[in-house]
């Protein structure tokens, strides 16, 4: 038996948003919107995603004594996320500096802060945390040596969900036991090196599939989202929705996936109703503020 149904081990950062017109080029300044302050970080908002619709969730992290740290832990309470393991300490909160068109398209720096302290003496210290837990999902804005001890303390029968943000070569030990592994057109290309760049997205699949994931999901923006594994590779339409604001869209669809997973649904099926939970954060500004509930979900 389980007592959590989706422990989320990764980065807890402040977000830190301002609007633009547009994007500055080289040496350019560019005036943009008043200045807002949200909780976010791939781990963060992937814990309060799921929470939001109604896994029992929890989240490994760390971040620092301040208000910023304050702010995280308070925003993954009001989510229905448990924060026990959520460390405090050891560096300041990370911080996201994103700016936002008005297509609602993103782009955002990240200071790492206290997430690049979370190590693997941490994880094993947390490790009754993470054989409790169904399905350990994780991301790449904490130590790459974290996230493998994650890995080595995963319980017999658990799940490992890995979206690789921001990429980089991962070793193998970390690939074989990915199922699956989550990836956009570019950490899809930075993994396999280049030698599937001109190939068409079945083909990333099968060549992310030699690697060693047990299963692979690529997400391909406005054209949905396409599934690999051993059974072989399907397409999953997107939603189509008038977009907002993109922020932490994709960590929602990668905490709805791997809930959905643990609770038994098909690769497909969880990648399908991972797709109706993006479309729905999409609609809305914000990234833990964007995240539905399960009736929003079905209602959409």
């Amino acid at each position: 038996m389980y007592d959590y149904d989706l422990l989320v081990v990764g980065s807890a950062n402040a977000d830190l948003v301002i609007g633009v017109e547009r994007r500055p080029a080289a040496g350019e300044t560019v005036l943009g919107s008043d200045l807002s302050v949200h909780p976010g970080g791939k781990g963060a908002n992937q814990a309060a995603a799921a929470a939001r619709l109604g896994a029992r969730t929890a989240l490994l992290a760390r971040v620092g004594d301040d208000a910023h740290g304050r702010l995280l832990l308070d925003a993954q309470r009001d989510a229905g996320a448990d924060p026990a393991g959520v460390l405090v300490g050891g560096a300041p909160t990370g911080v996201a500096l994103i700016t936002v068109d008005p297509s609602g398209d993103n782009s955002i720096v990240v200071s790492p802060g206290a997430n690049g302290r979370l190590t693997p003496e941490d994880v094993r210290a947390a490790g009754a945390l993470v054989r409790a837990s169904r399905v350990v999902s994780a991301q790449l804005e904490i130590p790459l040596e974290t996230v493998v001890e994650a890995v080595r303390n995963l319980a017999p029968g658990s799940r490992f969900v890995l979206n690789p943000s921001p990429p980089r070569p991962l070793p193998r030990e970390l690939l074989t036991a990915c199922d699956p592994l989550i990836v956009n057109e570019h950490e899809a290309k930075v993994i396999l090196g280049g030698a599937e760049a001109d190939d068409a997205p079945e083909d990333w699949a099968r060549g992310l599939l030699a690697l060693g994931p047990r299963s692979v999901v690529i997400t391909l923006g406005g054209e949905g989202a396409l599934v690999a594994s051993a059974e072989g590779v399907a397409r999953v339409p997107s939603v189509k929705v008038d977009a907002v604001d993109t922020t932490g869209a994709g960590d929602a669809f990668t905490a709805a996936l791997a809930w959905r997973l643990g609770a038994g649904a098909s690769l497909e099926e969880a990648a399908a109703y991972a797709a109706r939970v993006g479309a729905v954060a999409v609609t809305r500004r914000g990234a833990q503020e964007s995240y539905p509930t399960a009736a929003e979900v079905d209602a959409l």
